[in-house]
């Protein structure tokens, strides 16, 4: 009789194919499924040839295929096809059988699964997975979360499959209950938004302030490689810098303007704008990708609308220093406030985050991966409950060296009318946080002159709360108070 496979897979995109591929490659025997079966054929028969791998035509074929309790991955495109193929799946399936989404779900998706799955006496995992195609293929990061009953059947699987750092230790481990997973993964792409706009403001002070071409920004990004700046999204900077179009040019400076999004940043700001969390720098990432792509109106308006001439005539030298300073200053501002949302979910959903493991998931196989990470490892294993990434001592006095760079380069951009929406708003962050006195007060009261909203006052406890009848003709009723 041939063996039954260890797990299941459907979905044969690029990452579908590839995490099978891993899969097998660590002695497990994977079946796999299509809805458009050919894709399964073509799969056998090529990349999947040879191999410890059961392809299958139906639903009923992949399930029976299975070992029990049975494990079905689904890599399929998040929202309606994840429920689509719950459903083909459950009459199939036996209580125990545990489902795995390793897409980019968003997380109240997930929340909604896991409970519906447990009610009927099945076991659901909403997992990220995060480092494309290479990643999936040779070591992802991994960040499961769902029922922790289900962990024990896939953890020796994932555990294997992962990207290993240090003395072999896997970029995978149980991230907490529910939609944790896949909330941790939201927040890996929100500041992976977040590092991409860094680096693409960064070159633009480069080509458009510092007159610098492609082939010299590559060999800044080279040297910025080996040092604190040593991150996967730095190093393929580096390496695209140096790439040529087949007419001997750049690739890059031939690439049109307009950049594309799937929707995991926009998640990731619309959940800090419901927990409540400045997340400030990875909401202008957001915005400057929906800016870059109104190109049309761009180019009119470039034409309509004047500013600054961009003059440099300084050191390029000191100022490289500088914008590496302000890249890295801002890159922690990223990272501060991914965390500061994690923390928010966390205390609203009940879930037992493990911070510092994050960082350790995060240091291998996924897009955001850097030798940073280790710093952030070390802040949360001296202080697991630190309030804000910048009051551990490194990162505190990382910021105050890079302030001055920072500050510079920020003033520069603004004299001479390059944009840096995410460097300015990290900045901005900065200082609203160590802003003892901010104008809140006020803000305070015009909400209470306008709609009588109520304020709290300095001279009294906080949670005591006053109204003024600002204009002698509104009375002494005010509104109730709430925070969305």
């Amino acid at each position: 009789m041939n063996k039954l496979a260890d797990i299941g897979l459907i979905g044969l995109a690029v990452m579908g194919e590839n995490l099978v591929l891993n899969m097998e490659s660590k002695g497990f025997t994977v079946a796999v499924f299509n809805r458009s079966t050919y894709k399964v054929d073509n799969f056998i028969k090529g990349r999947g040839g040879n191999k410890k791998i059961i392809g299958t035509h139906s639903i009923s074929e992949f399930v029976k295929a299975l070992e029990r309790p049975r494990k079905v991955m689904l890599m399929v495109k998040a929202g309606k096809p994840v429920d689509d193929f719950i459903e083909l799946l459950l009459p199939h399936l036996e209580k125990g059988d545990v489902i795995i989404d390793g897409g980019n779900s968003h997380f109240l998706d997930t929340n909604r699964r896991t409970a519906f799955l447990e009610s009927k006496g099945f076991l659901y995992i909403g997992t990220g997975v995060s480092g494309g195609e290479e990643g999936a293929l040779h070591g992802p990061s991994i960040m499961p979360g769902g029922a922790f009953a289900a962990w024990p059947a896939v953890k020796p699987i994932f555990q294997a499959i992962a990207a290993k750092v240090g003395d072999g230790i896997p970029c995978c481990d149980w991230v907490g209950e529910n939609g944790a997973g896949h909330f941790v993964k939201m927040v890996h792409n929100g500041i992976e938004y977040g590092d991409m706009q860094l680096i693409c403001e960064t070159y633009q002070v480069m080509r458009d302030f510092l007159g610098m071409s492609a082939a010299e920004i590559h060999l800044v990004f080279k040297e910025w490689n080996d040092g604190e700046l040593d991150s996967y999204l730095i190093e393929i900077t580096r390496d695209i810098f140096a790439f040529r179009d087949k007419d001997g040019t750049a690739l890059v400076d031939n690439i049109l303007d307009t950049a594309g999004q799937k929707g995991t940043g926009k998640w990731t700001s619309i959940a800090a704008y419901d927990l409540g969390v400045p997340l400030t720098l990875i909401g202008e990432a957001v915005f400057a990708r929906s800016l870059s792509s109104q190109k049309e109106e761009r180019v009119a308006a470039s034409k309509l609308l004047s500013g600054p001439p961009k003059t440099f005539n300084g050191d390029r030298q000191s100022f490289l220093l500088d914008l590496k300073q302000a890249l890295y200053a801002s890159k922690i501002v990223s990272y501060t406030q991914g965390y500061l949302l994690m923390r928010a979910a966390a205390m609203e959903y009940g879930w037992n985050l493990n911070y510092g493991g994050i960082a350790m998931m995060w240091r291998g196989g996924c897009i955001i991966r850097s030798a940073f990470l280790e710093k952030i490892w070390d802040a949360f294993n001296h202080d697991p409950s630190l309030a804000n990434l910048i009051f551990d001592p490194f990162f505190r006095e990382t910021m105050m060296i890079a302030q001055s760079g920072w500050r510079n380069v920020i003033a520069e951009a603004a004299k001479n009318g390059v944009p840096l929406p995410s460097m300015s708003s990290a900045l901005a962050y900065y200082d609203g946080l160590r802003t003892a006195n901010l104008p809140a007060n006020l803000l305070q009261a015009m909400r209470d002159y306008f709609g009588a909203h109520t304020y709290e006052r300095t001279d009294h406890p906080r949670g005591e709360f006053f109204h003024t009848n600002w204009t002698g003709r509104g009375g002494d009723t005010s509104s109730s108070t709430y925070n969305v």
